[in-house]
């Protein structure tokens, strides 16, 4: 493939990766073992969460890895609220 049709493929695989509702979020099976990463790059969901629990700021996340926006960091708290969350069973009466 030249350059500009590697180019092309490379972003129209990130973007039939990205999962709907998050952009910003990518599952791929050959990149971190499928595992839900920041759209474009390697860093994984959980490493970002990780750093946040550890204290840090989107800010300094975003300072330590220029690749990733704070926007990106925003975009992980969204996906890992929706993907905590699940139906609330009632017992019937």
């Amino acid at each position: 493939m030249s350059p500009p049709v590697a180019k092309i493929a490379s972003l129209l695989h990130i973007l039939l990766m990205t999962l709907a509702g998050f952009p910003r979020i990518a599952i791929d099976p050959a990149v971190c073992g499928g595992r839900p990463v920041v759209a474009g790059t390697r860093v994984r969901v959980t490493d970002v969460l990780e750093m946040l629990a550890g204290g840090a700021s989107a800010a300094e996340i975003a300072a330590d890895f220029p690749y990733v926006s704070e926007d990106d960091v925003r975009a992980v708290l969204a996906y890992a609220a929706t993907a905590a969350d699940h139906p609330v069973v009632l017992a019937a009466e």
